[in-house]
């Protein structure tokens, strides 16, 4: 039986709780279990029919027995520390290839494969000499010292701005990283077009910004890519993304949290020392009595829940494509197995150039000629998220990851502005492969062609993401700043407590913001 299936709707027994934790997502399932863990009494209040929010795994199509993770992909962020915590049934597994990225140099195509004993050689055979893959070697060797310092301090209390550059301990990567642009540092370093695309990609996913953004906004986006595990490896989820909010959500009722789905939280009510909460379901409108609320939402919904002016409208930028195949397509790149190029992460015009000429494009309110993408297979690493009969017939999952769509480019017509982006964005793709993507799709019970596709809109709609936000708005370096307290998850309410991406060292799966406002709920 599933976590969804065990907390059906009954007849509300409300009283006083130590704390309730508004939304069920991987990080207000984080905040429940460590503080049930410590004893207090938690109530969890769900507005949809299942936990999980935007890390889940669910039967996209009809009829087919294939589970995808259907917004979050990959893991990174998530420190064993929590794993080892909660004590929970959960594990990834390392892709075998980092990335490749198909190209056409001349006439010939050919393409960049990073990852394993060939890598040398490929950037050799790409550029015609050792200087990039050194470059590359440098490069990533730094962000992985960096990495190496800077994680562990995701779940300590906050450092300020110099306790943070004195661990970091080096002076030029704390430059390069944390005050000049991405985009100079991206050119200094490398002189490749299409080796700079591949390494400002970690810089743009689910931000919008150009590589020289004065804002450093893509810096703080490059930087919590490249510092997950304290190496920046993105790693596979055994079982979908929904084994994981499973396994919280089993760690949170074992520990004695109350979780209820199909409750939406309508307002909160605090004087710092006591809170109200009132509770939509469909036994009516209930409200519960709380020491302590944390909000596992956006920054947004939480101001609206206390009836306060909200903070500036973030806005998302990526579509999100989830497809299954009946077999992996073939690559006009002969020298590469499909098994090897999709194995990692499939960057489809992402050169250096083609993502400028693609925000461009966007900020002057244009869908992008040549939408920028990045692909993933999930089966190629996990095959159990597909059922017996698919996986033996070599059916393969795959999903879609577009860079700089804004939100504002689907404002008029979501709908028809959706379709022209997604034949726009497969025809890229199209370019590298032997045949049509579209001839290698299945199709579910109903003869329809396995393929979804969401904007923005369509997230904040199904997620109640703001704007479309994955990470509930820009992120932020992991220091203090002004008031962001000791923990980074404080309000200006003594006992509400934000444990969603919108917290500083929010973003991504990681549960860190939903530690963070334990520990600081639990005043460690």
């Amino acid at each position: 039986m599933s976590a969804d299936e065990t907390h059906t709707p009954g007849p509300p027994a409300y009283g006083r709780y130590d704390a309730v934790i508004v939304g069920g997502g991987h990080n207000g399932l984080v905040a429940a279990a460590y503080l049930a863990r410590a004893g207090q009494s938690v109530l969890v209040l769900e507005r949809l029919a299942g936990t999980g929010g935007a890390a889940v795994s669910a039967q996209a199509f009809d009829g087919v027995d294939a589970r995808l993770s259907r917004y979050s992909y990959l893991v990174s962020l998530l420190p064993r520390k929590i794993v080892d915590d909660l004590g929970l049934d959960f594990a990834v597994r390392k892709r075998p290839v980092s990335s490749y990225t198909p190209a056409v140099r001349g006439d010939r195509h050919t393409g960049l494969l990073v990852g394993g004993e060939g890598t040398r050689d490929s950037f050799a055979a790409l550029t015609g000499d050792d200087r990039e893959y050194e470059a590359w070697q440098r490069f990533y060797g730094m962000t992985r010292r960096v990495a190496e310092r800077v994680f562990p301090t995701l779940t300590e209390p906050l450092p300020d701005r110099d306790g943070l550059r004195a661990r970091v301990d080096d002076r030029d990567a704390w430059r390069a990283l944390f005050e000049e642009p991405i985009g100079a540092v991206v050119e200094r370093n490398f002189r490749d077009d299409l080796v700079r695309g591949v390494v400002l990609t970690d810089a743009l996913i689910g931000t919008f910004a150009d590589a020289h953004d004065p804002s450093l906004i893509q810096n703080r986006c490059f930087l919590y890519h490249v510092i997950g595990g304290s190496t920046g490896d993105w790693d596979v989820p055994v079982g979908g993304m929904g084994a994981l909010t499973d396994a919280l959500a089993g760690a949170a009722r074992a520990a004695g949290a109350e979780i209820r789905v199909l409750h939406e939280v309508t307002r909160i009510e605090t004087d710092g020392t006591r809170a109200e909460v009132a509770v939509r379901s469909a036994d009516g409108e209930q409200v519960v009595a709380a020491r302590r609320v944390l909000v596992n939402a956006s920054p947004q919904t939480l101001a609206a829940l206390l009836g306060e002016t909200p903070p500036e409208s973030a806005e998302g930028a990526q579509l999100k494509v989830n497809m299954l195949l009946t077999r992996l397509p073939q690559l006009r790149d002969r020298s590469v197995d499909p098994r090897q190029a999709f194995a990692g992460t499939f960057h489809v015009a992402e050169g250096y150039g083609q993502l400028a000429d693609a925000y461009r494009e966007a900020a002057a309110g244009r869908l992008p000629a040549a939408p920028p993408s990045e692909i993933y297979c999930h089966s190629l690493t996990d095959h159990s998220i597909l059922g017996p009969g698919l996986a033996a017939r070599g059916y393969h999952t795959l999903t879609l990851f577009g860079l700089h769509t804004p939100a504002r480019l689907f404002t008029a017509d979501n709908r028809t502005a959706r379709a022209a982006l997604l034949d726009a964005t497969l025809a890229q793709l199209d370019t590298h492969l032997e045949e049509p993507l579209a001839e290698c799709l299945a199709f579910d019970g109903d003869g329809r062609p396995c393929i979804e596709a969401k904007t923005p809109l369509d997230l904040e709609r199904d997620l109640g993401l703001p704007g479309g936000h994955i990470f509930h708005g820009d992120l932020s370096f992991p220091y203090a700043t002004g008031a962001s307290g000791r923990w980074g998850v404080e309000t200006a309410h003594a006992n509400v407590l934000l444990c969603g991406a919108g917290a500083v060292r929010g973003g991504g799966v990681s549960g860190v913001p939903g530690h963070n406002a334990a520990m600081a709920a639990l005043g460690r």
